[in-house]
């Protein structure tokens, strides 16, 4: 951050504060209609990552960009945050009117309704719903696991596909079976074998 020049009044921390706060308010502004909420909160936090990258953190550059993105699939995520919001309100007013078991159904309308809270803005917050918004409803979750099954490693295979030991290539000797049948009868006598997987060659 570059220190305060001369004959300046506010330093760029103070700039930078004023900045955000501006756009802050423009936000504001733009979720009024409630339809547009999720557009305009998800340019606000693009430009305010772009102050990371030395980009203009400026209510001007906000309305510029909420300018261009303003489409159809903008309008339909707000459709149904307003849909989902209004739906939300009356089945609390619905558990307020005294009907059985209301407190249990208000808990649990309260609690799917601060979920869906979390997750719209969360993917308001991310990059990819500037352009896709389903992009960004998925991004937070874990991706699936692939179908394949995670393979055991296995002795190491030449390019005939025949099996090879590993140790018995580093002592310089053909494997028990790499030479295929036979190849125990062609061994050389001071080899001798001890185990399925171990060659030992003695020393002079």
């Amino acid at each position: 951050m570059p220190t305060r020049e001369a004959g300046e009044v506010f330093g760029p921390r103070m700039t930078l504060f004023a900045d955000v706060l501006s756009v802050g308010l423009v936000t504001s502004v733009a979720c009024l209609p409630l339809v547009t909420a999720p557009a305009a909160l998800s340019t606000a936090c693009a430009v305010l990552r772009g102050a990371g990258q030395d980009r203009p953190v400026t209510a001007g550059r906000y309305v510029a960009l909420l300018r261009e993105r303003l489409r159809a699939g903008d309008l339909l995520a707000g459709a149904v945050a307003l849909a989902g919001l209004l739906l939300l309100a009356a089945d609390l007013a619905l558990a307020g009117a005294g009907l059985p078991g209301a407190p249990l159904f208000a808990v649990a309308a309260a609690g799917i309704g601060a979920c869906a809270a979390v997750v719209g803005l969360r993917a308001c917050g991310r990059p990819e719903s500037v352009t896709d918004w389903r992009a960004a409803l998925r991004g937070g979750r874990p991706g699936r696991r692939g179908g394949r099954r995670r393979q055991r490693p296995g002795p190491a295979r030449g390019g005939d596909g025949r099996a090879v030991r590993l140790d018995a290539a580093a002592a310089g000797l053909p494997g028990p079976r790499a030479a295929g049948p036979g190849a125990h009868s062609r061994r050389h006598p001071a080899v001798r074998r001890r185990s399925p997987s171990l060659v030992t060659v003695p020393l002079p």
